[in-house]
């Protein structure tokens, strides 16, 4: 039987706006990224990077716009938080152990945080034995040893351990250590659903 229960965050609990993204940087005059972009994008995930020489990185390609002009585009991507998936996530720190293992950069946490307010963010994080940023952690998924470390670290046991995330090779590399999952489909499921999946049986 599962006992703990280790959530992404992006497009589980807080909805992604990508195309309103996109449309940001097309109107500062990027086309889309690039190579070097996503390498950048990747070193901050990870912390190998800080914030400014991220978003210098845009400014290669960026000449005239503004730092603050880039954050704004980049911050485009942060939707909304659905109240009822909070209310839902409540009720199920009182039945299992939680975890939150997000690739979420330092600039998108912010803004997270200062459009749900303290209030909100803090009943979030209260919900999770502990909150993982893959920059706090220098690793990312899906590096096999980011869920390695996890199941370690909390002495959990893969066959008790449910991960859910909207990327199939996220699902794939905790599969691949004996963890339960549930490639939570975007636009079609809603992580509210846990219980009619019959996953947790």
């Amino acid at each position: 039987m599962i006992n703990t229960i280790i959530f992404d965050f992006g497009d589980i609990f807080i909805n992604l706006e990508k195309d309103r993204a996109i449309a940001a940087f097309e109107k500062l005059g990027l086309k889309g990224p690039n190579e070097e972009l996503l390498q950048a994008n990747e070193k901050f995930e990870r912390g190998q990077i800080k914030e400014d020489q991220f978003l210098e990185t845009f400014q290669k390609f960026l000449p005239e716009a503004d730092i603050e002009e880039i954050r704004s585009a980049w911050n485009a991507v942060i939707g909304d938080f659905p109240l009822y998936r909070l209310e839902f996530l409540q009720l199920l720190s009182n039945k299992y152990r939680l975890f939150l293992l997000t690739n979420t950069d330092q600039i998108h946490i912010h803004e997270f945080e200062e459009n749900v307010g303290v209030s909100f963010f803090s009943d979030f994080y209260q919900c999770f034995e502990k909150v993982y940023y893959s920059f706090e952690m220098g690793m990312r998924k899906p590096d096999s040893q980011i869920f390695s470390y996890i199941l370690n670290k909390h002495d959990l046991s893969p066959k008790r351990t449910l991960f859910i995330d909207d990327k199939k090779e996220n699902t794939d590399a905790a599969a691949a250590l004996g963890i339960n999952v549930w490639n939570l489909q975007v636009g079609k499921e809603d992580v509210v659903e846990l219980f009619e999946k019959k996953i947790l049986q």
